[in-house]
């Protein structure tokens, strides 16, 4: 049975929960792999709507596994507060597992991140300010503390005072803030420990075994290709891998047990923070995009910025992530439109690239090549057929799927749950 890594095509916020969610009556065990709760996933449930951050959207699955792996960073009070939120809705949660190797965001982790981002000004990245990414910081550094640290308050507490000694410095000399002490910190980490003992185990070992079960595994991804440490628009990226290489290091299971690779994208563009954007639209146009397709945070609530369709970003991320298909997720935000812009390419400084640029100063000041594609005024929200869309939609997403380098394999036409089009099976 196959063993399958879904992941953003484009800055996230692409309807990956819904992708997942989508294969979640055909799964045994949905795995996140990194990020922490600076990222979220909408999903529609019938005509529910849920909100999920840290928690893996296989958790709406009946007889889904849900697995935090050990790429992931756990606020465990946020972690808790999800738990809590979707029990009261009648959500059973007890399948959760959490791997014993995943790190822990300690509050002075969010103290750091929220100071750090102020002090930088008008050379700020964006950041969520949740701790994530000095949590990640600790993690290499090695003076980080992991899940398993909790369950040993003698340890926790070597860990605390050695991460301590450099954080204090930095908070009091540099940023003025009061320094944070040893006992409340470690007070506030044991809080939750033996609720959250039951769910804590070897997680690589049950995953590898789930496989040789002939289990059927998802790899969710955080954030999106274009945020990727290593592969996005650095800086302005998260600080884990959410690229197809981060599913294999942040879950424990090795590159040959991984059998397929779906992108998710929007029939358009977003982005949430700073960094370069080459289709930004800020205009009207851009606003209605917002709008119509209701592009606000599900994890901050700030408005998305908004683009056409970049083919040069569906390339690079094909190319990167090694994708076998694409879901392409709210074409029914695009109907009403007489004409589509869809960019094909860069242009900088009178030169043009097909392909991404190499140069971090190429891609900052790339403006798009646009072909106009004929739009649809047709309601395609009822659409379960690729033969049930207008031809002109049809025509779009052929297109689409020439100059992205990969299938599109689903199509999202709405919100709801069943509100999908298949044309290739995801785990055929």
């Amino acid at each position: 049975m196959p063993a399958v890594v879904v992941l953003g095509v484009q800055w996230g916020d692409e309807g990956k929960g819904k992708a997942t969610d989508q294969l979640g009556s055909r799964i045994d065990y949905v795995v996140k792999f990194n990020g922490g709760n600076n990222a979220g996933h909408t999903v529609v449930v019938g005509g529910e709507k849920y909100a999920l951050h840290l928690l893996p959207s296989g958790i709406l699955s009946p007889g889904v596994v849900p697995v935090i792996g050990n790429g992931v960073v756990i606020d465990i009070e946020v972690l808790f507060e999800e738990i809590d939120a979707l029990e009261s809705r009648g959500v059973d949660t007890s399948r959760l597992r959490v791997s014993s190797a995943a790190h822990v965001i300690a509050p002075y982790n969010r103290t750091v991140d929220k100071v750090t981002e102020r002090f930088l000004g008008k050379r700020r990245i964006g950041t969520t300010g949740r701790g994530i990414g000095p949590t990640y910081s600790d993690k290499i550094n090695r003076v980080g503390v992991r899940i398993q640290d909790l369950f040993d308050e003698k340890i926790l507490r070597e860990k605390v005072e050695g991460a301590l000694d450099q954080k204090n410095h930095l908070l009091v000399k540099v940023y003025n803030r009061r320094a944070i002490t040893v006992d409340e910190t470690v007070e506030d980490l044991l809080r939750h420990a033996e609720r959250l003992r039951p769910y804590v185990g070897d997680t690589p070992l049950e995953l590898n075994r789930a496989l040789d079960d002939g289990k059927t595994l998802v790899f969710e991804a955080g954030q999106a290709t274009m945020l990727d440490i290593d592969h996005g628009t650095y800086p302005f990226v998260t600080s884990s891998s959410a690229t197809a290489g981060g599913a294999c290091t942040g879950s424990g299971v090795g590159p040959t047990r991984i059998d397929r690779v779906v992108g998710v994208a929007k029939a358009y563009t977003t982005r949430v923070g700073e960094g370069p954007f080459p289709t930004e639209l800020l205009d009207d146009d851009g606003e209605w995009l917002r709008q119509t397709g209701g592009e606000f945070g599900t994890t901050t609530g700030r408005p998305r910025r908004t683009g056409w369709y970049d083919s040069v970003v569906s390339r690079y991320a094909s190319r990167v992530n090694g994708l076998t298909d694409i879901v392409l997720t709210k074409l029914d935000v695009l109907t009403g439109r007489e004409s589509i812009p869809v960019c094909v390419a860069y242009e900088v400084d009178g030169k043009r690239f097909d392909e991404m640029p190499d140069d971090q100063s190429d891609f900052h000041h790339a403006t798009p090549v646009y072909e106009h594609l004929d739009g649809w005024t047709e309601d395609i929200t009822a659409a379960r057929d690729f033969d049930d869309l207008p031809k002109n939609a049809q025509r779009y997403l052929l297109r689409l799927e020439e100059i992205s380098g990969t299938r599109i394999s689903a199509i999202g036409v709405g919100p709801g749950r069943e509100a999908t089009i298949v044309r290739h099976d995801l785990l055929g």
